[in-house]
């Protein structure tokens, strides 16, 4: 999985290609989109190299002394570079507040860890910005229901950073699933790792230099661990993620994207399941299942491809950069790896062409990717390929899952209104780790 992410962010990175009209090098730096981002960890500072060739990064923020300096000194020696892009003079703050505060900036884009993420944006959407959140959208099912709620009446623009819907493999998978080319759905699989475990992390000394106490924000009082915040400009993915209380396990992480690709091809963007189930042995950390209407279950396992749809029909199986159509026991078009044969682009474009044609349902297509689609939609005051509303219910998904693992009971679920259902669960769950947060 780790290889597989190093991939897709590889590719991911390759230039954006904006409209001309918009983002043409004559125009002005007064004139573009300014940004300010906050929590400059890895992901901030791959989607920093994004922003800075077609936006002015106002301000860098992070709790981190030397992350926010190096982030500050990366945007200023750039635009020194590049006077034609921007103008140096990138501001630099602790608190995310001092972002929020200031009125030049249009936009932020939050990669904290995931017990910051709904605060934060809920705070930006109170100041006007529009967002680009890192996915999970939220750290629990009640900040899910905050920010659905939010969103009926903002304004603003807010993409999820779930990039794999902007990936042409995805949407090919999905549009075949929406069409009904393998038949009707009987059950779908997504792979990923483990659910997030209680923080029993021991107590390390501190470098000077990172505000711990901000670090940890709504989450419980804690001693500093390395492992949480290690010290330095991260190279590696940094493991809070693992932990309750401040993020989900890779079922949060990895099941983000995935559980994310399984609600679109199930149209279920504005829902969710009905039910989740435990797996037969209830201390393991794969095999709980969220059922949905029609009964049809999404199981969670470990396996070979992210995503795979069965149908009475046929099969399609999708991940990044790997694609697998079967129809009954013929494969019609693969690519998982260079012995197969051809290329990526090759097999989806035979089956775009052979089966969706004249397709009647059609997926939301991004003219380049992620991020140039959340500077599109900033510029048209259109919704993003992964709208804030899509974000907080694929969150949901992983929560729910989360939950069942952690709790050891399954229970029935209304999608509608994000409750429980038939007197299952119970409604202090939806809280996650945290309860009430810290103040």
């Amino acid at each position: 999985m780790n290889t597989s992410r190093r991939t897709f962010l590889k590719a991911a990175a390759a230039p954006l290609i904006l409209p001309a009209s918009l983002w043409a090098a004559q125009t002005s730096p007064n004139a573009r989109i300014r940004v300010g981002f906050i929590g400059m960890g890895k992901q901030n500072m791959f989607l920093l190299e994004h922003f800075l060739y077609r936006t002015q990064v106002a301000a860098v923020c992070d709790v981190d002394t030397t992350r926010r300096l190096a982030a500050q000194q990366r945007v200023n020696d750039f635009y020194t570079l590049n006077p034609e892009k921007g103008k140096p003079g990138c501001a630099a703050f602790n608190d995310f507040e001092e972002v929020l505060t200031r009125e030049d900036i249009d936009a932020v884009c939050i990669a904290t860890p995931d017990h910051w993420h709904t605060i934060i944006l809920l705070a930006a959407l109170r100041a006007g910005k529009d967002v680009y959140c890192e996915k999970p959208l939220t750290h629990d099912v009640a900040e899910s229901v905050d920010v659905l709620k939010t969103l009926q009446s903002s304004k603003c623009v807010v993409q999820t950073g779930s990039m794999q819907r902007s990936s042409r493999e995805f949407r090919v998978a999905c549009e075949l699933v929406r069409n009904g080319v393998i038949g009707k759905v009987q059950r779908v699989t997504c792979s990923f790792g483990d659910p997030g475990i209680p923080c029993d992390l021991p107590e390390e000394p501190m470098e000077p230099g990172l505000d711990w106490n901000r670090w940890l924000g709504p989450a419980p009082v804690r001693p500093y661990n390395t492992i949480l915040s290690p010290r330095g400009i991260p190279t590696e993915w940094v493991m809070w993620r693992n932990y309750r209380e401040f993020g989900g396990g890779a079922v949060a992480d990895i099941g983000a994207h995935h559980l994310d690709i399984a609600q679109w091809g199930l149209g279920m963007d504005d829902s969710g399941p009905v039910e989740v189930l435990l797996p037969e042995d209830k201390s393991a950390k794969h095999g709980a299942v969220l059922m949905y209407a029609g009964n049809i279950p999404v199981s969670h396992i470990d396996d070979d491809m992210a995503v795979k749809f069965y149908g009475t029909e046929g099969q399609v199986n999708v991940d990044r950069e790997k694609f697998w159509l079967m129809l009954g026991d013929k494969t019609i078009a693969k690519f998982t790896q260079r012995e197969d044969g051809g290329t990526l682009d090759s097999a989806l474009a035979r089956v775009e062409k052979e089966f969706l044609k004249d397709a009647k349902t059609r997926l939301y297509k991004v003219r380049e990717n992620h991020v140039s689609d959340f500077l599109e939609s900033v510029v048209s005051r259109q919704k993003p390929i992964t709208c804030g509303q899509i974000g907080a219910r694929s969150a949901i998904c992983c929560h729910l899952l989360n939950m069942a693992y952690h709790y050891g009971r399954a229970f029935r679920w209304n999608p509608a209104d994000c409750t429980f259902a038939d007197g299952t669960g119970d409604p202090a769950w939806l809280t996650g780790s945290r309860r009430d947060y810290r103040a």
